[in-house]
């Protein structure tokens, strides 16, 4: 795939660009947005995503576009469990709905900055060592086990870690208990203290290093292109805020979600690890020679993607009806 510097410059300036929009637009005046306001934009950039996955297809063939949406369709899976401990960290610090849009939004560029380090090395990585299919394919099962062993109480686990995270920050920074508007720092007689919306950011900029050490293996291990990395990873940050105020209490009910997740996350880690098989250079694997192995192709790869998040929606759904909707509908 040969993406020239000015696609790239571009393609970035384009993002920012929407990022900053989303800014002046939304973000700057706090406000709890709307049900309507936030279908309506995360109509638009899921919509922006999808076309631009038709762009790639049409400019560089369907094996790249078959890629781009496979990628996407998982890093937005991801995006929204992320979107899960979000809601345990807003509630854990309290976060007043006014200013949780602002909060989301430094997140989510936090997070795309950071992804942007680790798409990097992660090619550098791949482009020096083939081996490296190994290490990440082990990562994704082992972070698939991992999310299952979890998901009997998310919660609990994922507030012992915020409680970690916010007793060590606290050794090196005044913080005071009350927010003071959308400010990060405030002045208590005279002493100059972090506000619980800097603590809130740290913990969530904390979470999103996490959230790419198992999003970046997984994406590349159905695309080697880092630049279909680095946008699929970035229209899917992209909308997360408004996707956050829309699904609300809907997040719950996907009890089943983590399951699904896991599932993905093994079948590209098993994926990762047949293609570093395949092209196998380790001496002490089949005397440094390629093993023959099937690979598992692009549209096999979505396929899996996008039944396992279906079977595990429609059964989430299903499985969290209230006594009230099953005695509802049967009237």
């Amino acid at each position: 795939m040969d993406v020239s510097v000015s696609v790239w410059l571009i393609t970035v300036a384009v993002i920012l660009g929407l990022f900053v929009f989303d800014f002046f637009s939304h973000v700057r005046v706090p406000h709890a947005p709307s049900l309507r306001e936030s279908a309506v934009w995360s109509t638009v950039y899921i919509s922006i995503a999808v076309v631009f996955g038709v762009f790639v297809w049409w400019k560089w063939g369907g094996t790249f576009g078959g890629e781009y949406f496979a990628g996407y369709v998982t890093e937005k899976a991801l995006s929204v469990d992320n979107l899960f401990v979000f809601v345990i960290i807003m509630a854990r610090f309290a976060v007043p709905p006014e200013y949780q849009q602002k909060v989301l939004l430094l997140g989510i560029v936090m997070a795309l900055g950071m992804r942007g380090v680790f798409i990097a090395v992660g090619a550098a990585a791949i482009n020096t060592y083939s081996w490296v299919f190994y290490v990440f394919g082990a990562f994704l099962i082992f972070t698939a086990v991992k999310l299952i062993r979890e998901s009997d109480d998310p919660v609990e686990h994922e507030e012992e870690r915020e409680s970690r995270l916010e007793r060590f920050v606290k050794r090196f920074l005044r913080t005071h208990d009350t927010y003071d508007g959308d400010k990060l720092f405030t002045r208590v007689n005279g002493k100059r203290l972090a506000t619980p919306m800097l603590m809130v950011l740290i913990v969530i900029g904390f979470t999103d290093v996490l959230f790419a050490l198992d999003s970046i293996p997984a994406i590349y291990g159905l695309t080697s292109e880092p630049y279909l990395v680095f946008t699929a990873n970035a229209f899917a940050l992209m909308g997360l805020r408004q996707l956050y105020f829309l699904l609300g209490g809907l997040l719950d009910r996907l009890v089943y979600l983590s399951v699904g997740l896991s599932i993905i996350l093994a079948f590209i880690g098993t994926k990762l690890v047949l293609h570093a098989l395949h092209e196998n250079t380790l001496p002490f694997v089949n005397g440094g020679e390629h093993v023959s192995v099937p690979e598992i192709s692009t549209p096999v790869s979505l396929s899996v993607i996008i039944g396992v998040l279906a079977v595990t929606t429609v059964a989430s759904l299903v499985k969290s009806r209230s006594p009230i909707d099953k005695d509802q509908s049967q009237t």
